[in-house]
């Protein structure tokens, strides 16, 4: 009898962060996270989640990697709409929503540290052209 094959259950994006707190909490109020947990006495470690989506935060003193260096792509519906809310809650927006040549209507925004947040789906207009 063989083994089922290896199967990949979840992954969580982490991203070197110079205040784990600020970050978890940033999250949770800018972008609309849920915190997930926070660990380390003082706090060195923490996670957010929204949906299917989950985010870890490492300090950078405890790692050699530097804090900003990060970039992730998260899936979503409703951009337009998500991006106004992300923008009315302090999200500093660095490029608007917008349909892109790659079959994508994305926009991009920057967390405090600098790490890159693109938020997508797939374009109307893509769609339609190829239809």
């Amino acid at each position: 009898m063989t083994s089922p094959a290896p199967k990949f259950c979840a992954a969580a994006t982490l991203f070197v962060v110079q205040d784990v707190l600020k970050s978890v909490a940033y999250y949770r109020d800018v972008l609309g996270f849920e915190v997930a947990f926070t660990y380390g006495e003082p706090v060195f470690y923490g996670g957010v989640e929204r949906d299917n989506v989950v985010i870890h935060f490492q300090a950078a003193h405890r790692t050699r990697r530097g804090a900003g260096q990060g970039a992730v792509n998260i899936f979503v519906t409703e951009v337009d709409a998500l991006c106004a809310d992300m923008q009315s809650r302090g999200a500093v927006i660095i490029e608007p929503p917008g349909d892109r040549p790659y079959g994508m209507r994305d926009f991009d925004l920057d967390d405090p540290d600098g790490n890159r947040l693109t938020f997508g789906m797939e374009s109307t207009a893509a769609a339609h052209d190829a239809g």
